[in-house]
């Protein structure tokens, strides 16, 4: 297994299972936000205030190269990240991508009003039709855990239940053979 990317819209959970599931499994956790705070000494925010959108995304997509080359890490992707054809390639080419769902009402209630998101910061209408368009991209992961009513642990659990799972069948497949 090389590595395990989690995506989802903002407020899904992906920072905080993440970091949680890297230490049940002893890998590492990286935040592509934050490598990319690393990289350009700008926060999210400061990236699409000074550079707009685009310049963020070639960014994230230098970011995600790296990141898909290397092994054992738990890889939380930006809301975004996985629109990219070519991010979502590099990142599943050597990781299993597990979406973290949950409601936009579940989502909204965790972001509050301490929402410094660059595409958070329209009309709810804005926010439910982007949430509502990458929910297709999403449900392409190999599982999909729904965060809206579990507590981190539970996440954690779920997730690695499924990949305990995942790993007797891919065992037993090779037995048949």
């Amino acid at each position: 297994m090389g590595n395990i990317v989690l995506i989802g819209f903002m407020g899904t959970g992906k920072s905080t299972v993440g970091k949680r599931l890297a230490q049940s499994l002893a890998w590492d956790f990286v935040d592509t936000d934050c490598e990319i705070g690393e990289v350009t000494s700008l926060s999210v925010s400061e990236i699409f205030r000074r550079h707009g959108e685009t310049r963020f995304r070639s960014e994230e997509s230098i970011v995600v190269a790296r990141l898909s080359q290397q092994e054992r890490l738990v890889i939380a992707t930006g809301g975004g990240t996985v629109l990219n054809p070519l991010n979502w390639n590099a990142l599943a080419q050597k990781g299993i991508v597990i979406a973290l769902h949950a409601s936009l009402e579940t989502i909204l209630d965790r972001i509050g009003h301490k929402n410094d998101r660059p595409l958070l910061k329209g009309p709810r209408e804005e926010i439910e039709k982007l949430w509502s368009k990458r929910q297709e991209c999403y449900a392409q992961a190999n599982f999909i855990v729904d965060t809206s009513k579990k507590n981190v642990d539970e996440v954690v659990r779920e997730i690695l239940t499924w990949l305990e799972r995942r790993m007797e069948d891919e065992l037993n497949e090779v037995a048949k053979d």
